[in-house]
């Protein structure tokens, strides 16, 4: 339903009676910290050696109150116990007891403890077993002695990693020979020997072999696995709770590389908030920040009973201030869809395109004006730039040519890429016959007609001999260029902006082979914690990227989330955004078209656990410029809602 809003207000839906209602005070906003969040993963510049004891860290698992930590090791066949005076502080640890295990294992890799600290259990590589140890005196490995076993080498001759659900009755095993985990049920909890296999998930989409340890949150919805080769920590959503057939790749991942370019260990925090990393490259423990920030929308009752809300990030909805308990009170909420731009894994293609054939049958770059009612392209052909008209902003649909053209011949006889200041009134144009950047001034901003050559150019020769495509910060302090030779961006510093007369190679770069050979071009979102490259090559793609520090491209990592454009055009050349991330648009030199892609995925919306769905599930957040209509009553002075949605925006 299109008007859920109009029917609701004009309607005046009735609520606790006859009262007419009418929309409420805003919701009030605050915000709580919510762990085990692998997107905004920091390193915390904190670590531990353990060289000392085990030149081979395989696992790491801590004590529940974080006043002990082991490790397994496959170099001396052993675990090794820790203590740490400051609980969680892994540089308050020192060694404590060490319990061999070679006599069992030649090669143990995942480690994991009861939830007791009466046994624990490790996987091998040497048998393909999972072994069992009991502990006299819980946590304390100087007592544990072996008790029982069992084989998963039906499921992996390579069982790296290893843990249990919280109450003893399923376990999983990560194989690097099938790169998956494999689901086992325990018919007697926490007893290895009563094990029997269920099922698997694969995870080789996003590792290319040797996946190692996994955990668990502890709820049992999401599950994290580090690779070794791949050197990142890989997260999955479970849609039900520990059962690993409903896993699927959430498109989050971290590099570890950084710090150690061979992760064999994950553990979290009890609350998420931290994660621990083990390293064999480095024979070190790396300490993580996993925390994020959620926005709660709490509706309060005695400012009114019809709200609305409109999510700008990811929300948790909750009510306060009902009448007391015995009296019913009652709440609506109108949700409204909104998305968070950029998201590269909600991208989808629009069916929308325009050809620019006609004007240049060799485009190679394209650009908006601020308020997405121009766009211009830059051919290789013609040597031109050529300026659009949109009569409705960032559609293509509307988009017809102005009959404007501007030449770049004079300065490079085959231009790349274009890009403008952020008022328009310069415009810089990229060419890989000169391997240079030029400069323009426009006298009218964003009119092509207006445009003069400044006689500024700066040479990015002494980097790539085939530059295709460049970008520059929000503030014209940094510009970067794509290197289509060596699949490299490279990043450099102008000290009075957007003058190119004053730019300097910052010598920072950033290789993007791994991802596409051909790399033709890049942008970044608006605050420069995303960078997208688009690579020519099959198939063509764009491809997502995370900085840790805005517009630093030595702290960018691939987030392991690329689309698809192929079928659209084989040869992708250039991109571009709408202001807000929620559009994406690809030029292609094989059907000289641009193409036009929604992307963003739409702000997850949570609800407090006060407020209980029929069946316990409740509804998905609503899609962009949708409105879902809910209702919450209680009888209990709050402590629990009934809660319902009325009117799905979706139907």
């Amino acid at each position: 339903m299109a008007n859920n809003k109009d029917f609701i207000v004009k309607n005046a839906v009735e609520v606790g009676g006859a009262t007419k209602v009418t929309l409420g005070d805003a919701a009030s906003a605050g915000s709580y910290t919510q762990g085990y969040d692998l997107s905004v993963a920091a390193y915390d510049s904190v670590s531990f050696s353990v060289a000392a004891q085990e030149a081979g860290p395989s696992s790491v698992f801590f004590k529940d109150d974080g006043t002990k930590m082991f490790i397994i090791g496959f170099t001396g066949d052993e675990i090794n116990e820790y203590s740490l005076s400051t609980a969680w502080d892994i540089t308050t640890a020192s060694a404590s007891s060490v319990l061999s295990v070679s006599s069992y294992e030649t090669l143990p890799r995942g480690l994991v403890f009861k939830t007791d600290g009466t046994s624990l259990y490790f996987t091998g590589l040497g048998n393909d077993q999972v072994r069992q140890y009991d502990m006299t005196t819980a946590w304390d490995i100087s007592t544990a002695s072996y008790s029982k076993t069992f084989s998963v080498s039906s499921q992996d001759t390579s069982p790296s990693g290893l843990f249990f659900k919280s109450d003893g009755t399923k376990m999983y095993v990560t194989g690097a020979a099938g790169v998956d985990i494999n689901e086992y049920s325990l018919s007697t909890a926490w007893d290895v020997s009563t094990a029997s296999y269920s099922q698997n998930f694969s995870i080789s989409s996003e590792f290319t072999s040797s996946p190692q340890a996994l955990f668990f949150k502890s709820d049992g919805t999401k599950v994290f696995v580090v690779g070794r080769d791949d050197a990142h920590v890989v997260s999955y959503t479970l849609s039900t709770a520990w059962d690993i057939s409903t896993a699927s790749y959430d498109g989050t991942s971290f590099s570890l590389a950084t710090q150690d370019g061979q992760p064999y260990g994950v553990f979290f925090k009890s609350d998420g908030l931290k994660m621990y990393i083990a390293g064999d490259g480095m024979n070190r423990i790396f300490q993580y920040s996993t925390g994020s920030t959620v926005t709660t929308n709490t509706l309060d009752l005695s400012t009114g009973s019809v709200f609305e809300i409109t999510p700008t990030s990811d929300i948790q909805i909750g009510l306060s201030n009902p009448a007391d308990s015995g009296t019913v009170s009652q709440a609506t909420l109108l949700l409204d869809g909104a998305v968070n731009g950029y998201d590269l894994s909600g991208a989808a293609y629009d069916s929308v395109s325009f050809s620019v054939s006609s004007q240049d049958g060799n485009p190679y770059g394209i650009t908006f004006n601020n308020d997405g009612t121009k766009i211009y392209m830059v051919g290789a052909t013609n040597d031109s730039v050529y300026q659009y008209s949109l009569s409705t902003a960032f559609d293509l649909s509307t988009a017809s040519y102005d009959s404007v053209s501007f030449s770049v011949t004079g300065q490079d006889t085959n231009p790349t890429d274009i890009t403008f200041n952020t008022t328009g009134s310069k415009m810089y144009i990229l060419g890989d016959t000169n391997n240079s950047v030029y400069q323009y001034t426009l006298s009218t901003s964003f009119d092509l007609s207006t445009a003069s050559y400044d006689s500024v150019s700066f040479s990015v020769a002494g980097q790539d001999t085939l530059p295709y495509g460049i970008a520059f910060n929000n503030d014209g302090t940094k510009m970067y260029m794509t290197g289509f030779s060596s699949d490299t961006v490279y990043q450099y510093t102008l000290s009075t902006a957007f003058d190119l007369s004053t730019a300097s190679y910052d010598s920072v770069s950033f290789s993007v082979a791994g991802q596409n050979t051909a790399p033709a071009d890049i942008a970044f979102n608006n605050d420069g914690t995303k960078m997208y490259m688009v690579g020519a090559v099959s198939p063509a793609s764009v491809y997502q990227y995370t900085l840790s520090t805005a517009f630093d491209l030595s702290t960018a990592s691939y987030d392991s989330v690329s689309f698809d454009v192929s079928a659209q055009d084989t040869a992708a050349r250039d991109m571009a955004f709408n202001s807000d991330g929620t559009k994406m648009y690809v030029v292609g030199r094989t059907n000289d078209t641009i193409y036009q892609y929604s992307i963003g995925s739409a702000y997850t919306v949570t609800y407090d656990s006060t407020l209980q769905f029929g069946g316990g599930t409740a509804p998905d957040s609503p899609a962009a410029n949708e409105t879902d209509v809910l209702t919450f009553s209680t009888r209990d002075g709050g402590t629990t809602y009934q809660a319902a949605i009325a009117i799905d925006g979706a139907a």
